[in-house]
């Protein structure tokens, strides 16, 4: 099957066509993300040692340590129903909160400056309370009760 241009006209890939095709293979990936279902990330797991944002994360609750919860930053660790976030806001202090952003269910990062930031659209909470100090998320994080034992934190 041959294809015939207008007289004048190049046969082949054109430059344009090239920019073209181009653009398309670009913007495709683009466009179906943006159609997605609007699931969010996979929560994240404590696998020990420090994250990219270079706080510190730790294995599941049951039996996290208190001493590998640095005192005015925190962990996200595996709960019973899901991750959880655990700060210390003062030595020997110790809060937890469902780490699941009230705004879409992003597991959100560990506190940095007392301050507990949703990664995937900057919803910032309390690390002490839990409450929301910026949206978009319009509610702050849901209390978890746990006790210490030993010196080790366990749900409740």
């Amino acid at each position: 099957m041959t294809i015939e241009n207008a007289p004048g006209t190049p046969t082949g890939l054109t430059r344009r066509r090239a920019l073209c095709g181009l653009v398309v293979a670009l913007a495709a990936p683009a466009a179906l993300a943006a159609c997605s279902s609007g699931s969010e990330a996979p929560p994240a797991t404590g696998t020990g040692g420090t994250g990219a944002s270079g706080a510190t994360t730790a294995p599941a609750a049951s039996g996290t340590p208190v001493s590998q919860i640095p005192v005015g930053g925190g962990v996200v660790v595996d709960g019973p129903n899901g991750p959880v976030v655990l700060t210390q806001p003062q030595a020997g202090v110790i809060k937890a909160f469902d780490a699941a952003c009230p705004h879409q269910g992003t597991t959100v990062d560990p506190p940095e400056g007392g301050t507990i930031t949703c990664p995937n659209h900057g919803s910032q909470f309390d690390a002490t309370s839990g409450a929301l100090k910026k949206g978009p998320a319009d509610s702050g994080l849901t209390p978890v009760t746990t006790t210490v034992v030993n010196g080790q934190v366990q749900f409740a």
